[in-house]
């Protein structure tokens, strides 16, 4: 059947128009089912992301979970802001898991970032990036991709297109031109003959037209909502305890489960025995799911007490002598002596090498680390007839649909998500970090539902998707002026993004190579991902280079920016702010570090001292950040702030260490974190540029290990290169008396 007009209109568009063209081609399914959430009577939708209802009330339709980033506020911000909504009548829903909320700008900033794409190719190209976002299933809440890709190609678009919609409906209701009017607080107005109207009244009649392919976006000093700190919308609820998160959920009859599953990774069970636990209180069934064993019962007490009782068998799927120790002897004989894959190569750097020169060189290592989200794993799920109902937390709606579909064996479209605010998420909850969701679907498969999963912290820490374990051989070469003429890095098994291992600084000659040494440790997704490893290497092993030349570490850094203007200002900025070279207390240093991570350049300097059990305190950390223009001031510093402490726990405390195939650490008296006595003073300095939108959620996170490494060198003569702070002794470091920058 040919979609009808209305059925074009209901999809709107998206990015600049592509997504009328995609919904003429991809068929009227997708807009009919749209229409379908405008239940209200009068309700429209003006283009994908936004409706509109007759009391003109605004609903902005996220396509991103909430793990307390700030997204379900700032995509709203974005999308009024274009369109002159009256903030007071924007309200927000989160999209549903479906394919007609497949996130199209996603799969844009994915692929194409900042390129421009030709006028005449735009409706095409985002026609194919909502195909691409469809068969990607991408719904994906990571890698900073909120405000830099969904709400710039999505939410500002979608809201221009809605007001140039809106405006035309007017100047054809009026009979005047449409340059004579304006849009203001949720009304457009005719200053000539002194006629208004609000949105909800013109809504309908501009659903009829076709949204704009190209819809000009406000210049940013015309701003009055972006750049201005609103309440977030998921601030009350998280106060007053109303917040509904995947494991509050309740149903009629609900059963939970406790699991138990193989110690060593890529381990099964071999053969159980449920017979004691079955007679316990409360206990309905014992089941195993491949990868371990369940017991459901009335309460999670009760399985989990019930669960001790089972007598179950695992083979170690040939992983039982696998150790820390094995891992990082394989990784630093690989990179020796296994062939490697270009990164970055720039001029000559062996043959600038052999020329001579001072040479330094070190050897890095970070361990793999979990996520310990604060909400343990869980999965809600029902089985009814052929149809599956899921209550989760999910990073990616879409992709959780469709593993409980394969798990099921149904079809994608009978299956219902509902998703619900994240207690922590940073990676774990990803589409490809889903072990709870399979488990939880076996579960329910067998014992009938609904079923919640819930794991223990044990397991938790214990059966994670970990940020990977790396090593890397860094070697650089200095002239006799101290300059450095080579920079060579070697390191393990190539992350996303793929520029996390990239340096600003000019050295004429690098070659950065990688060389893939798998390990049987699942891994995944982690705060800023690949950029926390990279940063303590390229970070820490710069500031050896400026030590071996003699050199004050910030003023080398800011000599080898180079035509990297942004960085030069970022990390002057923290300079300034934090008083570099400016006297400090007896026994305290400074270090420094910088990045750049998902289009944000961040600076960070540290005050760091040792107390008196040797353990490292970081009295203070000033950030410089450029992240473009910054949405919501608020959110931001938040943002920021979250990254540090989730950095410095890392830093201090994170280790993930393998015995017997297995994680040795279990819970937070092995696997700590940093408290709230131990949070230091954090001092943001946002410095807006003309650069696109940033990504904020994670590039706090990359520079604190290497700026209290570096602080630590200065203090106690001591190079720290490997992680985590714990497991070095500060107590003797022969600079201690007289430390400072």
């Amino acid at each position: 059947m040919k979609p009808t007009r209305r059925q074009l209109l209901i999809g709107g568009t998206v990015v600049g128009g592509g997504m009328l063209l995609g919904y003429a081609t991809l068929g009227s399914s997708r807009p009919e089912r749209a229409q379908a959430f405008a239940a209200g009577e009068g309700e429209h939708f003006t283009t994908t992301w936004l409706k509109i209802d007759p009391d003109n009330k605004v609903t902005v339709y996220v396509p991103h979970s909430e793990m307390g980033q700030g997204v379900h506020t700032s995509m709203p911000m974005m999308a009024a802001e274009e369109m002159e909504a009256d903030w007071d009548l924007v309200q927000m829903v989160q999209a549903p898991a479906d394919d007609v909320w497949a996130n199209g700008p996603l799969a844009k900033g994915y692929i194409v970032g900042q390129t421009p794409i030709p006028s005449a190719l735009t409706g095409v190209v985002d026609a194919s990036f909502f195909k691409i976002a469809e068969m990607m299933v991408g719904q994906i809440t990571g890698g900073s991709t909120s405000v830099r890709f969904t709400g710039q190609y999505g939410m500002r678009v979608a809201g221009a297109a809605a007001k140039e919609m809106l405006i035309r409906a007017a100047a054809d209701k009026w009979n005047v031109p449409e340059s004579e009017l304006t849009a203001r607080l949720s009304h457009v107005h005719h200053a000539a003959s002194g006629k208004s109207a609000t949105f909800g009244e013109l809504a309908a009649a501009a659903a009829e037209y076709s949204p704009p392919k190209s819809p000009t976006l406000k210049d940013r000093k015309d701003f009055t909502i972006i750049g201005t700190s609103k309440p977030r919308y998921d601030i009350p609820s998280k106060v007053d305890g109303t917040a509904q998160y995947g494991v509050d959920v309740q149903r009629p009859d609900l059963k939970i489960a406790a699991i138990r599953q193989a110690p060593v990774f890529g381990g099964s069970v071999k053969s159980f025995d449920g017979s004691a636990a079955l007679n316990q209180r409360g206990v309905t069934a014992v089941v195993s799911t491949d990868d371990g064993v369940a017991v459901v019962a009335d309460n999670y007490w009760r399985a989990k007490q019930a669960l001790e009782l089972v007598e179950v068998e695992f083979d170690d799927g040939g992983n039982g002598s696998v150790s820390t120790e094995s891992i990082f002897a394989t990784f630093h004989d690989n990179l020796e002596n296994a062939e490697s894959e270009e990164d970055v190569e720039i001029g000559d750097a062996v043959a600038a090498m052999a020329e001579g020169g001072d040479l330094i060189e070190a050897r890095y290592e970070v361990p793999f680390l979990a996520h310990t989200c604060m909400e343990p794993m869980n999965c809600t799920i029902e089985f009814k007839d052929d149809k599956v109902e899921v209550w989760v937390g999910t990073q990616d709606g879409l992709s959780t649909r469709n593993v409980v579909a394969e798990v099921a064996g149904v079809a994608p479209e009978n299956v219902h998500v509902n998703n619900f605010m994240l207690g922590g998420g940073f990676g774990r909850r990803g589409p490809s970090a889903s072990n709870h969701v399979h488990q939880a679907t076996k579960i329910a498969k067998q014992v009938g539902g609904p079923v919640k999963l819930v794991w223990s912290r044990e397991e938790d820490v214990q059966h994670d998707y970990y940020r990977p374990a790396v090593a890397a051989h860094m070697s650089a070469t200095l002239n006799d002026k101290g300059e450095p003429t080579a920079w060579v890095n070697r390191y393990i098994r190539k992350d996303e993004p793929a520029e996390a291992s990239h340096i600003p600084y000019a050295v004429a000659n690098q070659s950065i190579r990688y060389v893939e040494s798998p390990v049987h440790v699942p891994y995944g997704a982690w705060r800023s991902v690949a950029h926390t490893q990279h940063s303590f290497f390229n970070e820490s092993f710069v500031d050896e280079v400026a030590n071996a030349a003699g050199k004050d570490p910030f003023e080398f850094r800011m000599s080898l920016i180079g035509d990297n203007p942004r960085h030069k200002a970022v990390l002057a900025k923290a300079g300034e702010a934090a008083g570099w070279g400016t006297p400090l207390p007896a026994g305290h240093a400074r270090g420094v570090a910088l990045q750049q991570s998902f289009d944000t350049i961040v600076a960070q300097i540290v005050e760091v001292s040792i107390d008196d059990t040797g353990e490292p305190k970081v009295h203070k950390v000033t950030c410089a950040v450029d992240c473009g223009p910054v949405v919501n001031p608020d959110g931001a510093a938040a943002q920021i702030e979250s990254g540090v402490i989730y950095g410095l726990t890392a830093a201090l405390y994170g280790d993930i260490t393998i015995e017997d195939g297995a994680v040795v650490q279990g819970n937070f008296p092995d696997y700590d974190a940093v408290r709230l006595a131990q949070t230091p003073e954090i001092d943001i300095h946002f410095m807006e540029s003309d650069a696109p939108f940033g990504g904020l959620g994670e590039p706090g996170t990359p520079c604190i290990a290497p700026a209290v490494a570096n602080a630590l060198f200065t203090l106690t003569g001591q190079r720290v290169r490997s992680l985590p702070l714990m497991n070095h002794d500060f107590k003797a470091g022969p600079r201690l008396a007289s430390a400072a920058d």
